[in-house]
């Protein structure tokens, strides 16, 4: 058995998105004491910025006249693919920055796609949790309603393209208990970590009984 986990956060030491993560990865390893456990962190070890670019440029070139550079693109994003491709469980933990998914995570999307081809669904039938967190509040009513372009593309990428069997925890208002002018949103914002917290621990009892 193999869990796959993605860690996106930036600030890995106060993650609200690998709080949540680490509950559903917790009970996963529990139930899969000597499982392997497959981890990428994109906000710490960050992927080269140009290595789409070149992994795609490479595919229209033969093989004989590949670069250096071309090979080693190809060689990171098939391993990507294959992180993936390998999976009996996966999660994931992607912030919201600046209202849509981060360049470092973007990247590693980019690259799984051409290491796998644009329709592969590597993910089929896996069980798979996405957890993001948002400091602010994006849903009906708010002020910001149809700002967070985040989540629609990562459900349209883990569901749709890599047909995972997708469960989506959604945690907004991270940053109201330090940031000024929110302190009437604690409340709300405190029972939304409740309730992505209650939901970790209960998408992990689920994705540890694959």
């Amino acid at each position: 058995m193999n869990l796959f986990r993605l860690d996106a956060s930036i600030l890995p030491a106060t993650s609200a998105s690998a709080e949540i993560a680490d509950i559903a990865e917790a009970d996963w390893t529990a139930r899969h004491p000597d499982a392997v456990v497959t981890r990428r962190h994109l906000g710490t070890d960050f992927l080269p910025a140009d290595a789409w670019a070149v992994a795609t440029t490479a595919g229209f070139t033969p093989e004989t006249d590949r670069t250096p550079a071309q090979r080693e693109a190809l060689a990171l994003a098939a391993t990507l693919a294959d992180e993936l491709q390998n999976a009996d469980a996966a999660v994931l933990a992607v912030p919201l920055y600046n209202y849509g998914v981060s360049q470092h995570f973007k990247t590693w999307v980019d690259l799984v796609i051409a290491g796998s081809g644009p329709t592969t669904p590597l993910l089929k039938g896996t069980p798979t949790v996405l957890v993001t967190t948002l400091g602010g509040g994006y849903g009906p009513g708010t002020p910001r309603e149809g700002w967070d372009h985040s989540t629609p593309y990562l459900e349209r990428v883990l569901g749709d393209i890599w047909q995972a069997d997708l469960t989506v925890i959604k945690r907004e208002l991270t940053l109201a208990a330090t940031t000024p002018g929110m302190e009437g949103l604690r409340d709300l914002a405190e029972q939304q970590h409740s309730q992505a917290l209650a939901a970790a621990r209960e998408a992990g009892r689920v994705l540890a009984g694959s």
